[in-house]
């Protein structure tokens, strides 16, 4: 018990130290804010001039030309060769791809502006700029001072305004946002989906004590028995917070007001750490998405979440979820809104994407390939459905390339650090169709670790590779030592072969862990009608279904679920067929107007069939 409890303690103090040393502030819904979305200025700079001088070197911070400063001029003789003004305007959040002809296959820099006023500061009170997300490379500036510098097209990040910055009135927020694809970043410069660039999702100044409540997390204790807890009725918490800074003194209120709970704990450090014993909890599960409120109060704020407790675990060749196996009825989702041709970056955007995986009857979403905006996550916990996160760490990046390590651990601490509250997430990706070698699977492993070490309440997985051959398809990338879960991406019948080849495939795993399907499927475009032979019907896709659902009713006894690709139809520059593309990734079950095409049915039953068995 006590060497139990000193790993416990260990681990608790590593995560609380990776939280610690990350300065994103979560959960900036509860606190005081003033939203800065709506229409921004904008300048297309492809050759970067605002940025560099003509000898392409950087501008100095008081050059009247670097496009962070104010356009200023006083007399008719004055030059000035920049300015933000009406009509270049685009709106955030969002994507400049879909926001105009001039922006549809555009990468490169482009300066976003737009004023501010904001009433006085308080006494000990602090300001901070918080991006939601901005695609790729984002420098900040203010009223002519840069902020910071943030890469990572997929994840949150704030930057502190000094308190002689910020002016009550006309404030100057300039961001540079580059998009331009590289060999060296994550994602690299081949990938199958649109590079949409911009600030995509919200953007709010956020106003704080001056020694604040930064990061929390609370779940079921991981060490727990959870049949025993459920058959005593006594249920623990683990409990952590992170100040931004060391508190002289003061104390955490914890109150969970329908369980009847509130606690004080006194705090003194910047790390504070709890147990709550908890009798009559109610667990989480996608049949029953209960959500208590919880809230923290330190130093006259009070953070209010809506958080669920549930356990997520393996035993040998099953996922358990709270101690009973479940099957995973999943769909792969782009963060995309097919019928507008845009990045999904609204609740409502969400609110369709999850509402039709509802209605696929599906209680498992696979976030393809990167983290998704904070509202998707958020509708998840509330409407039941389990969640597959991802980083963008897919096909061949420079996996020898030690900085590349560290962009990709900075991608995994942000999805993480913003996400850990939420129920609805269990599993955590590190990866997705990475080529097998020594170097890639040590990149990979250290990931893995990474995740571990900031959150072990959940499984860690990747998409891995497969040896297909006549007789026997098999499963034993060496990265599916480390994961948690064996995860797949098959597409017999698609890429090679036609559909009825499912019918003589036998799948064979390399290790005594659960088997996930994490993608199949095959391109139909919507409203194509044929035999079900002729590639591109909708036909086709059906018969693709039909005959994968056939094999998959015989996969091996670890078959623990399936996540097939895609959810809609989604825009990529990789797909040209002049016809049947377009420059749309088809392998939707919907279409790229919303249209269900007749292979959602098929897979529609074969999951309600798998419900009914489960009940049963």
């Amino acid at each position: 018990m006590i060497r139990k409890l000193i790993m416990l303690l260990a681990m608790s103090l590593m995560a609380l130290s990776a939280m610690a040393t990350d300065n994103l502030i979560v959960n900036t819904e509860s606190r005081e804010s003033v939203s800065l979305n709506g229409t921004w200025h904008y300048i297309l700079d492809p050759y970067e001039t605002g940025f560099y001088n003509y000898r392409y070197k950087e501008r100095s911070e008081g050059d009247p030309e670097a496009y962070w400063n104010r356009p200023v001029t006083k007399r008719k003789s004055d030059r000035r060769e920049h300015g933000y003004q009406a009509p270049y305007t685009l709106e955030v959040p969002g994507d400049w791809n879909s926001q105009g002809d001039l922006f549809t296959y555009y990468e490169g820099t482009v300066w976003y502006q737009r004023d501010f006023d904001l009433h006085q500061l308080k006494k000990n009170q602090r300001a901070f700029l918080y991006f939601g997300a901005v695609n790729y490379e984002a420098h900040i500036y203010l009223n002519g001072k840069k902020l910071g510098m943030h890469k990572g097209g997929f994840t949150p990040f704030n930057f502190e305004i000094p308190a002689d910055l910020l002016k009550e009135k006309d404030n100057f927020l300039v961001v540079k946002v580059d998009n331009k694809r590289h060999p060296d970043e994550i994602p690299t410069v081949n990938t199958d989906w649109w590079n949409y660039g911009g600030i995509t999702r919200d953007v709010k100044l956020v106003i704080t004590p001056d020694n604040f409540i930064q990061q929390y997390a609370l779940e079921l204790d991981p060490a727990q028995d959870i049949h025993q807890a459920i058959e005593e009725n006594q249920f623990l918490i683990s409990g952590s917070v992170a100040l931004n800074k060391t508190a002289g003194s003061g104390t955490v209120t914890l109150t969970i007001p329908e369980l009847s709970v509130k606690q004080r704990y006194p705090v003194t450090g910047n790390r504070l750490d709890f147990e709550l014993p908890l009798k009559n909890l109610q667990l989480w599960s996608p049949e029953h998405p209960k959500l208590y409120r919880v809230n923290l109060a330190y130093n006259g704020e009070t953070l209010a979440d809506d958080l669920g407790f549930r356990k997520i675990e393996t035993a040998g060749k099953k996922i358990l979820l709270n101690g009973e196996p479940i099957f995973l009825r999943g769909v792969a989702i782009h963060e995309e809104v097919p019928g507008d041709a845009r990045r999904a970056h609204s609740e409502a955007d969400d609110r369709q994407l999850l509402g039709w995986a509802k209605d696929l009857n599906a209680n498992m979403v696979r976030l393809a390939h990167y983290p998704h905006n904070e509202d998707m996550t958020r509708l998840a916990d509330k409407m039941g459905l389990l969640v597959w996160s991802e980083i963008p760490v897919y096909w061949t990046i420079d996996f020898g390339n030690n900085a590349v390590l560290d962009k990709a651990k900075a991608q995994l601490q942000e999805m993480i650090t913003r996400d850990r509250n939420r129920a609805s997430i269990i599993i955590w990706s590190v990866g997705n169709e990475t080529p097998v070698s020594p170097v890639r699977t040590s990149f990979m492993k250290s990931l893995i670790d990474k995740a571990r070490t900031l959150d072990d309440s959940r499984l860690i997985s990747a998409a891995l590779e497969v040896h297909y051959n006549p007789e026997t398809n098999r499963v034993d990338d060496p990265l599916g030592a480390y994961t948690d879960i064996v995860s797949v991406n098959e597409y017999l019948g698609w890429y090679g072969g036609t559909p009825d080849m499912c019918r003589t495939a036998n799948w064979e795993v390399a290790y005594d862990k659960p088997l996930f399907i994490s993608e199949t499927g095959a391109g139909a475009k919507g409203g194509f009608h044929a035999d079900r032979k002729t590639r591109w019907s909708e036909e086709y896709q059906q018969w693709y279904y039909e005959e994968q659902i056939k094999m998959l009713k015989r996969m091996p006894d670890n078959y623990s679920g399936v996540a097939p690709w895609i959810l809609a139809d989604f825009r990529s520059p990789k797909r040209n067929h002049p016809v049947y593309q377009q420059g749309w990734n088809r392998k939707g079950l919907i279409d790229d107007q919303g249209n269900k095409k007749k292979a959602f049915e098929v897979l529609k039953q074969y999951y309600r069939e798998i419900e009914k068995e489960t009940v049963q």
